[in-house]
């Protein structure tokens, strides 16, 4: 079921088939946008991101107020500083796994493209999920050391155990080796986490999860700009203001000319 992944060419430029550490940054951005939308949530608190505070007190190592920058500095290259360091330069190019490692194993791999491609099928408006690398996207998420992609992970991971599981349990096979009806009837379990019944709850959390994931990649791509309208920045020789059923759909008056 999953699908080979293939060229894109973008700004004039045939990428790797193998997503690249800069495209895989921006896709995850685009997915921090998507998964704050309405509807790429359960409803329900799935995690919760520590507050980037300061310890009580300070941090342990802080200099004196008014000692030299040279002792500053040397307390910055003796002294190891915890997190988890530095973002990764963006202009550079990075090939898959260089700055972190990637963690999805070979069957959830392909179970997050079998997954993807149900939600995100080629049809007349774009390509399938899998054709514009959306698993590998995943794939970089799941693995940063960021603390929102750290709990997503706790909840994308074992998602992806559970739906071979589940597919095995009611026909036999891995989800990705399921017919589409097959496949169609485990989603529809576990599509609406208000609906899902009590043993699908945790289920259709995960499935939340994975969907607003998704979707950032996919419409984070240029295909997926194109299956929704998007144009991207655009210079416009003149601007009349806001189309008039938008002004009608949120009840207000263009009153700036």
């Amino acid at each position: 079921m999953a699908k080979q992944l293939t060229h894109l060419t973008i700004d004039g430029k045939t990428t790797d088939p193998m997503l690249s550490r800069r495209s895989a940054i921006q896709w995850v951005l685009g997915a921090v946008t998507a998964a704050s939308l309405p509807g790429c949530t359960s409803g329900e608190p799935t995690s919760k991101v520590p507050p980037s505070q300061p310890p009580a007190g300070g941090p342990p190592d802080a200099a004196p107020i008014g000692q030299g920058q040279e002792d500053a500095s040397r307390l910055a290259t003796t002294r190891p500083v915890a997190g988890y360091g530095t973002d990764p330069n963006l202009v550079a190019f990075h090939k898959p796994g260089d700055i972190w490692p990637l963690t999805l194993s070979p069957a959830q791999k392909t179970a997050a493209t079998a997954l993807a491609d149900v939600i995100f099928p080629k049809d007349n408006l774009g390509p399938a999920a899998s054709e514009v690398n959306v698993p590998a996207m995943i794939d970089e998420w799941v693995s940063a050391p960021y603390p929102i992609q750290q709990a997503d992970r706790a909840i994308i991971l074992p998602g992806l155990d559970w739906i071979d599981i589940e597919a095995n349990k009611r026909f036999k096979k891995p989800f990705a080796d399921l017919a589409d009806d097959q496949k169609t009837a485990i989603c529809d379990d576990i599509c609406d986490p208000i609906k899902a019944k009590k043993e699908f709850k945790t289920a259709a959390k995960f499935f939340i999860k994975f969907r607003g994931v998704a979707a950032g990649a996919y419409y984070a791509t240029p295909p997926g700009w194109e299956a929704i309208g998007y144009v991207g920045n655009v210079a416009l020789g003149s601007f009349d203001g806001p189309p008039e059923e938008v002004l009608k759909k949120l009840g207000v008056t263009q009153t700036v000319v």
